[in-house]
């Protein structure tokens, strides 16, 4: 079965390798939770749900019977984003080799990247998950003024000594809002670095920026798999919609979901 509905189309292998190259190039680079998650599948996209092991994942063995606790089943929603490439451009570039012009479906891939970093951080009401944000449980860190002294490099040992003491060793991913990732571009007094370069140092590089988060907002995680991770059920795909006025429409999409397996692995700096 061709889930994508490709085979629904005329249209050349090279068009669509063409199209694949901009949408899933587009997405990576575009993607910022990926970069310190890892990821979980694909599982395909017919599955629907996904396990989720907490920390008091058990078997209860009794009166012959065996169940386990501490595991729930987690929705694997689908996200996606439409783009539309008109016919006469198709047979345009077709007709006279030249090159189609992709803008719509980057434009597309820019969305549905967008939509899955705002998911894994801030989560969606409407679907009852949460994210990175928002799940309970998780350790917080009261936050200064970055914009003064040495406040964001204190805030952030802070939180990688509480994350430290509890156990939680490994891959530290700290992500800022833009307002904040400007406020660490300043040069410490008697260092001769920059605030971010401090930070960097103590957690290995791993600092990022992503506009779906809110002014002022900022996040530690320990980001190993016994952790947290992005479980995929398809990952980010593009298939073929409708024929609508000579037209041809795309969806590009995916089923995930973030999968928080011990929320004391995440410190809120707020």
């Amino acid at each position: 079965m061709d889930y994508l509905a490709r085979d629904s189309a005329d249209l050349s292998v090279e068009l669509w390798n063409r199209i694949d190259d901009a949408v899933i190039g587009t997405a990576r680079n575009q993607l910022t939770c990926r970069r310190f998650l890892k990821t979980y599948g694909p599982l395909g996209a017919g599955a629907t749900t996904v396990a989720v092991d907490g920390v008091g994942k058990g078997e209860v063995l009794e009166d012959g019977i065996g169940r386990i606790v501490g595991r729930t089943q987690l929705e694997l929603p689908l996200f996606y984003e439409d783009f539309t490439l008109l016919g006469r451009d198709l047979e345009l570039a077709a007709q006279t080799g030249m090159p189609l012009d992709l803008a719509p479906a980057i434009a597309a891939a820019k969305k549905a990247a967008r939509r899955e970093d705002d998911l894994i951080l801030n989560g969606n009401a409407a679907l009852g998950a949460t994210g990175l944000l928002t799940v309970k449980g998780t350790a917080k860190v009261k936050k200064g003024d970055w914009s003064k002294g040495e406040n964001g490099f204190a805030d952030v040992a802070a939180a990688v000594s509480q994350l430290a003491k509890n156990g939680y060793l490994g891959r530290y991913a700290l992500v800022v809002a833009p307002d904040l990732y400007l406020d660490l571009q300043r040069l410490q007094p008697n260092t001769g670095m920059l605030e971010i370069d401090r930070i960097q140092k103590l957690i290995g590089d791993n600092v990022y920026m992503t506009s779906v988060m809110g002014p002022g907002k900022a996040v530690l995680v320990c980001a190993e798999p016994e952790y947290l991770d992005l479980a995929l059920g398809l990952d980010l795909s593009v298939g073929y919609l409708e024929l609508a006025d000579f037209n041809h429409t795309f969806r590009i999409m995916e089923t995930a979901a973030l999968r928080v397996k011990d929320p004391a692995a995440i410190v809120v700096l707020a």
